[in-house]
């Protein structure tokens, strides 16, 4: 298992460097994601009594279509020069490419949360500071689920002609019970609510994000192979 996670976390870290040399999915992905934030605060900010029922969604929305961008660029990396056949060819497992390519996107979506959720909280004049560790806590839980499930069919459709169609027509249907339960959950906070009264939520997260996770460690290998 500690040698798994070992090459899980090589496999991330080539992600990662290649990511800091270029900054293209940051500096695309974030850029689109806080242009959107922005476009929703123009155009559903009435007041201070829509900011509950609006300001999730303008954290939630820009965070699942940046993390389309992300997917679709990181795979398209690994198709590049046969990147992806090298490293089905080295001698790490299946599912530690899995994790690693998961924890790659999971690191990228995240830095461009961190750039949504500030600008939305701004926008939408949030008090962040109550409400930053529990949100913390859901947009992980969120992320998390986001990542696997990407990962596992941004693998399916690498070798399409028109991934990027293919895997945004698959993937957001799948994953609208995370970001639904997402979206409720940051509303609850954002209205007040404690996280201790967030428990359905929480629960159809972890779900979610158990369910995401098995699957693409089952599955993966096979996808992968076809």
């Amino acid at each position: 298992m500690l040698r798994a996670l070992r090459l899980a976390w090589l496999v991330a870290a080539k992600d990662l460097a290649i990511e800091r040399r270029t900054r293209e999915i940051l500096t695309t992905a974030g850029f689109f994601a806080v242009l959107v934030a922005v476009m929703s605060s123009l155009a559903f900010s009435f007041g201070e009594s829509t900011t509950s029922k609006v300001a999730p969604g303008a954290i939630w929305i820009p965070t699942a279509f940046a993390s389309i961008l992300a997917l679709g660029r990181t795979w398209q990396r690994e198709r590049e020069d046969s990147a992806l056949t090298a490293l089905l060819v080295s001698p790490i497992p299946r599912a530690s490419i899995f994790l690693g390519k998961a924890i790659g996107i999971f690191v990228f979506v995240s830095f461009v949360e961190m750039l949504v959720v500030p600008v939305v909280a701004l926008l939408f004049h949030v008090e962040l500071v109550p409400i930053l560790l529990p949100l913390g806590a859901v947009m992980a839980l969120g992320t998390i689920g986001l990542a696997a499930a990407g990962t596992l069919f941004g693998a399916m459709t690498v070798r399409t002609r028109a991934r990027d169609l293919v895997l945004a027509s698959v993937l957001f249907p799948l994953l609208s019970p995370t970001l639904l339960s997402g979206i409720g959950a940051t509303r609850e906070l954002v209205a007040g609510a404690a996280f201790s009264e967030l428990g359905d939520y929480l629960i159809l997260l972890a779900t979610f994000d158990f369910l995401a996770l098995a699957g693409g460690l089952a599955l993966f290998g096979a996808l992968v192979e076809e």
